[in-house]
């Protein structure tokens, strides 16, 4: 797969976003999503990357990034209508993923595993997720990849 554009990239992660689950797309109000070429060496480290493994090649391909507030916020603000980002890397998913389908795929993973952070949920939670090999419901990745050529 060619190197897509970001604009492209960006109507993909959309696609994924609208076409989440009910139980997803009701709690996402205070989440915003960006898109982004590659992480930086901060966001590798934020993810808990090593020095070592940042140079060993080791990337991520999203980032949930919450709004980091001081200790005593939540006695003024409403916790859960805090703005959190939800941040995609485009570069790192066609590296990994050339094949188109895999790597719509593997976008809706990483929006899901990502997004399970602002949840709170653990590995097992995911595990349902992460064992789908097509966790697109109705032919909706079919289509998208149709209309999208």
């Amino acid at each position: 797969m060619k190197r897509m554009g970001m604009k492209k990239f960006g109507r993909i992660v959309a696609f994924v976003m609208e076409t989440l689950p009910e139980a997803f797309r009701e709690h996402l109000d205070n989440v915003v999503v960006d898109v982004e070429p590659e992480p930086s060496v901060e966001d590798l480290l934020d993810a808990g990357l090593t020095e070592e493994e940042i140079d060993d090649g080791e990337t991520i391909f999203g980032l949930f990034a919450p709004m980091d507030l001081p200790p005593w916020a939540g006695d003024f603000v409403d916790l859960e209508s805090v703005m959190q980002r939800l941040i995609i890397y485009k570069r790192p998913l066609e590296d990994e993923f050339p094949d188109p389908k895999q790597f719509l795929i593997e976008v809706r993973k990483t929006v899901i595993h990502e997004l399970a952070h602002h949840f709170h949920w653990t590995d097992r939670d995911l595990e349902r997720f992460d064992d789908n090999p097509d966790p697109f419901e109705d032919g909706l990745m079919d289509r998208f990849l149709e209309e999208d050529a």
